[in-house]
C-alpha cells in the first residue's frame, strides 16, 4: 500500500453555515464547494490548504455518522483521510490481512466523485481513517 499525501481532514460542525464564515473570515480560507451526500447523511463544504483539504460536515440527520458523533463528542476533528495509489481495494485487502478492521471491506462513492473507505478506529489507534482515491487520476 503506496498512500502518496493527506487528502483531507473532515471536521464535523453542527452547521455550516456558522462554520463556513470562520474559515473564510478569520483563515481567509475560500469555500470552493458544497454538496450533500445523501447516502451518509451529510452535507459537506471544502476549503483547499496547500494540497490539502479541509472538509466540514454537518449532518442532515441526527440518527446519521455526523449527527450521532456530535452528539456523543461534540464539534471537532472527525477523520483523517489519506489518498491511496494502486488501487483503493488492494490497500483495503491488505490491510485486513495484517489484521486491521475495517468499516468499508470495498469503497464506495464520496464526496467530489472520490472511491472512499473506512478504517475503523479500534484498529487505527483511535482515529477514523478514510483511505481514497480519484477514479480519473492516478491518485488523489
Amino acid at each position: 500500500m503506496k498512500l502518496s499525501h493527506i487528502e483531507h481532514i473532515g471536521i464535523a460542525v453542527k452547521s455550516l453555515e456558522a462554520a463556513i464564515p470562520y474559515y473564510e473570515n478569520m483563515l481567509g480560507l475560500k469555500c470552493y464547494a458544497v454538496e450533500e451526500i445523501t447516502e451518509q447523511k451529510v452535507k459537506t463544504a471544502f476549503f483547499k490548504v496547500g494540497q490539502t483539504k479541509i472538509e466540514l460536515l454537518e449532518s442532515t440527520d441526527p440518527e446519521g455518522p455526523i449527527g450521532k458523533f456530535i452528539e456523543k463528542k461534540g464539534e471537532g476533528v472527525h477523520h483523517i483521510a489519506f489518498a491511496t495509489e494502486g488501487g483503493i481495494q488492494n490497500s483495503l485487502d491488505e490491510l485486513e490481512s495484517k489484521g486491521v478492521q475495517l468499516i468499508d471491506k470495498s469503497p464506495r462513492k464520496g464526496a467530489e466523485g472520490l472511491n472512499i473507505a473506512f478504517l475503523h478506529p479500534k484498529s487505527t489507534i483511535g482515529v477514523l481513517t478514510e483511505l481514497c482515491e480519484d477514479p480519473n487520476k492516478v491518485n488523489c
